[in-house]
């Protein structure tokens, strides 16, 4: 599409964001089931007498869906309308909610997830490309920031609303309440989006298609099958690796490549996307201990786990807003930086917690967490972003919010690892108290957390604001 298309669009567009809003609350949505089932677990495992590590498919299983999917948004934005897109990626969530909520069985609640998987990996990388066609430069950084809120603040809300649904009813009415807003979501989109991607129908790479599908599917697979069985999960990840190498060598030299993966050589897109997907890490590692902690460690019950967990999800909502803003005035550098540095105190403030602990403190260390997270997510995406022309934004957010669903899988693999190893450790040294147990592997976890916020905050020095931080023309 041409500039002057852009220019055209952005006019007649008179209130961007309703335009976007359909497309935020159907990614709110998306993002919101990736934690909202932590904390009905084991009410799902006594429904249907299974045991954790079949249980945890409801989650890693749905994360291998989108990974599958996300790679070919970009190709799919060039075939599709983005009104038929976005109206498609709605409903298939609404089928698979409806599914899971009438489950009969376990395989017919996991079916029901991994539809709502496809929904989500259409929606994820559409709520970023589309803000990019229809914002102007000068206001690009808000924009983003609006849609990094929805990647942050959903999983951190997730447990609260699930918390406080299961307080009052089953499980089933979370797959519920997710129609509501899915719904709110079509009016949006009906009434306010219009088509902002040209639709140019180029050839379909079919082999190109299976490499995708083969590699990330058996990246998330082996990641999410370590903790059960060593030996499956590392020859998965070896081949899901080979073939992840063959088909970014084959889409960097494709005439029309399905995902332009040359966006890679731009540096600073390099960097900002490494920083989002170790932010994202941070916040699922935390999200997937901290409600189980509170409740197998600490004793706390459901529903006030729930409420435990909402102060830290409002000020996460906050942040995420002004970070958003504050990028368009001060750029990432200092933003980023200390958003990894914030993150890192409320990590260590979790490994130093114990049964002692208050839950004055415990809220502290959430909230602190969920003050540096998003601080550090809305300059890194947009920094990343905006070292891409319009026409690549599509691939480059693919590329992020795909990377980001791997790197979410293996931050929950690894922390399910440390949370059993913790357990083990205590009680191989005589330990006969199950949630002092629980809370030294809790402390595990927590130290990857840890590890993967100091990470982030010595990557962030290579961020540099030097010049306009505005998109190419």
């Amino acid at each position: 599409m041409s500039s002057t298309k852009k220019i055209n669009i952005q006019t007649k567009l008179a209130h961007p964001y309703l335009a976007l809003m359909g497309v935020l609350i159907g990614g709110f949505v998306g993002m919101l089931s990736e934690t909202s089932l932590n904390i009905a677990l084991p009410s799902i495992m006594k429904a249907f007498s299974i045991e954790t590590g079949t249980a945890q498919w409801l989650v890693t299983g749905y994360m291998l869906v989108i990974a599958i999917v996300l790679p070919l948004s970009s190709l799919l934005t060039k075939h599709f309308s983005t009104r038929g897109l976005v109206r498609f990626g709605l409903l298939i969530f609404v089928v698979g909610s409806i599914i899971s909520a009438l489950a009969l069985d376990f395989a017919m609640l996991l079916t029901g997830r991994m539809i709502q998987g496809i929904g989500t990996g259409i929606i994820l990388p559409l709520m970023f490309s589309i803000a990019m066609r229809i914002f102007p430069p000068n206001k690009l950084g808000a924009a983003l920031g609006v849609a990094a809120l929805v990647i942050m603040f959903a999983p951190a809300i997730g447990p609260t609303l699930a918390g406080i649904i299961l307080g009052v009813l089953s499980w089933r009415w979370i797959f519920w309440s997710f129609i509501i807003f899915l719904v709110i979501a079509l009016a949006f989109m009906e009434k306010n989006l219009t088509n902002v991607f040209e639709v140019t129908k180029p050839k379909v790479d079919w082999l190109a298609i299976c490499l995708s599908t083969v590699s990330f599917g058996l990246i998330v697979f082996g990641i999410s099958f370590l903790s059960k069985n060593m030996l499956i999960a590392v020859i998965a990840l070896i081949i899901g690796l080979i073939f992840l190498v063959i088909y970014i060598r084959q889409q960097l030299h494709a005439d029309t490549p399905t995902l332009d993966f040359g966006v890679l050589k731009t540096s600073r897109f390099v960097v900002g996307s490494l920083l989002v997907m170790i932010d994202f890490g941070i916040t699922l590692s935390a999200m997937y201990l901290l409600p189980m902690y509170l409740q197998s460690g600490l004793g706390v019950a459901v529903a006030l786990t729930g409420v435990i967990m909402l102060p830290g999800g409002v000020v996460n909502a906050l942040t995420s807003f002004f970070a958003g803003r504050a990028y368009d005035k001060i750029g990432a550098k200092i933003m980023s930086r200390l958003g990894f540095l914030i993150s890192a105190i409320g990590s260590l403030m979790f490994i130093f917690s114990g049964a002692n602990s208050s839950l004055g403190y415990i809220i502290a260390a959430h909230i602190i967490l969920m003050i540096g997270v998003p601080m550090a997510m809305s300059p890194s995406q947009t920094y990343g972003l905006n070292s891409l022309d319009e026409y690549q934004s599509a691939d480059g957010s693919a590329i992020i919010n795909t990377f980001q669903q791997v790197i979410g899988a293996v931050a929950t693999g690894i922390a399910t690892i440390l949370l059993s190893t913790g357990q083990a450790s205590y009680m191989a040294n005589g330990g006969h108290s199950e949630a002092l147990a629980f809370t030294q592997g809790a402390h595990y976890g927590f130290t990857f957390t840890l590890v993967l916020a100091i990470l982030g905050f010595i990557i962030a020095f290579a961020v540099h604001d030097k010049g306009s931080d505005q998109i190419k023309k």
